[in-house]
């Protein structure tokens, strides 16, 4: 096979899977459609169109899809080796962070995860899946002070048809479990999207040994976090009087077992800490409605922002640097994200990023 003829291949194979990836993001959720009408917004689902547009940002501005074409040079005598199947020598490279912007937090979330190859990426079929949405306090969605329903719905829908086997929602709210879950939403969304919601108490912590860390090296952690197939971690971006801002990396403090509160204490450190035990798959911010002031626990519409945005990526660093912007920080004002870049956890530096950028 020549060159011209692989290269032809190549394109109409990524002709396809674009069109595959596009065709999944506008899927409507059927089980969601019930939830969505009852959202005060407009052209979720019913064929709605999905725009998406490609900026990418990182070292020297290359995308992801661009080769490097081989020396040229005089023809080698060598014989050339062929092979019978093109698509066995694919290997598609996705980008580190996906950004989306629209009026539909749905498909918000659908453009990003096929801009990072589909949710069957990280969730394979029996997969037992865990879903951490921030459930701090029972607030409707409005104020910005827990995940979007929406969003943490949608998340489940997708892990169900890419074929997992059960979803768990699950966080440790500061105030009633289940009357967080149900005042934020949440509790009927996952409902009736086909997941189940984990209401914890102090019986479903454990300690775990945390061999990274610096400032503790155990903590009673949630173990369905850790025994999970894939663990999805779906912060929402708000400020914080003590951490300054809490995003993914603090979202964690969710799965950890009292007297957590005294992370606060040497808080970047051990914080840092909790997130080198914690394997992440996939990290969700929801920024579709975000708490700019009197965070987090908020209370007051006129502390809500509306970037209308959801940011998508495997490194919990990466994502917090972009969500950092998104709240009107830099990434080096967070101490927290200071710390784990640091210690090795990632880098801050945004252009070092390959990042998807386009609207739904």
């Amino acid at each position: 096979m020549d060159r011209r003829e692989f290269l032809t291949l190549w394109a109409r194979w990524l002709l396809a899977a674009g069109t595959a990836a596009l065709a999944s993001s506008l899927a409507g959720c059927a089980r969601l459609l019930r939830w969505s009408e009852s959202q005060t917004r407009t052209g979720s689902f019913g064929g709605a169109e999905t725009t998406t547009t490609l900026v990418v940002t990182g070292p020297e501005n290359t995308s992801p899809s661009q080769t490097t074409p081989p020396p040229s040079g005089p023809a080698s005598s060598e014989p050339v080796p062929t092979t019978t199947s093109t698509m066995d020598t694919v290997h598609p490279t996705y980008p580190d962070l996906a950004v989306i912007r629209g009026e539909a937090p749905d498909r918000n979330v659908r453009a990003a995860l096929a801009a990072l190859g589909g949710m069957e990426r990280f969730v394979e079929p029996g997969a037992n899946v865990v879903v951490k949405p921030n459930v701090l306090t029972g607030r409707l969605p409005e104020y910005a002070v827990t995940t979007n329903p929406l969003v943490v719905a949608t998340i489940v829908t997708m892990c169900l048809e890419a074929g997992a086997d059960r979803v768990t929602v699950l966080d440790y709210p500061t105030s009633s479990p289940r009357a967080a879950f149900k005042e934020s939403g949440i509790a009927q969304a996952v409902a009736q999207a086909g997941g189940t919601v984990k209401y914890l108490t102090n019986r479903n912590f454990e300690r775990v040994e945390i061999p990274g860390g610096v400032a503790i090296d155990s903590w009673p952690l949630v173990t369905d976090v850790l025994e999970a197939d894939t663990f999805i971690n779906v912060p929402i971006g708000k400020t914080h009087g003590l951490a300054g801002l809490t995003l993914a990396m603090k979202n964690l403090m969710g799965i950890m077992g009292d007297p957590r509160g005294r992370i606060h204490t040497d808080y970047p450190v051990k914080i840092t800490d909790v997130n080198t035990r914690v394997v992440q798959h996939l990290v969700v911010l929801d920024a579709y409605r975000v708490l700019v002031r009197n965070g987090p626990t908020g209370g007051n519409l006129r502390d809500v922002a509306m970037p209308k945005t959801v940011v998508a990526g495997t490194s919990p660093v990466a994502v917090d640097a972009y969500g950092c912007t998104i709240m009107g920080w830099q990434p080096d004002q967070l101490p927290s994200l200071v710390e784990a870049e640091r210690r090795g956890l990632g880098t801050l530096d945004l252009a070092k990023y390959t990042i998807f950028e386009g609207t739904a």
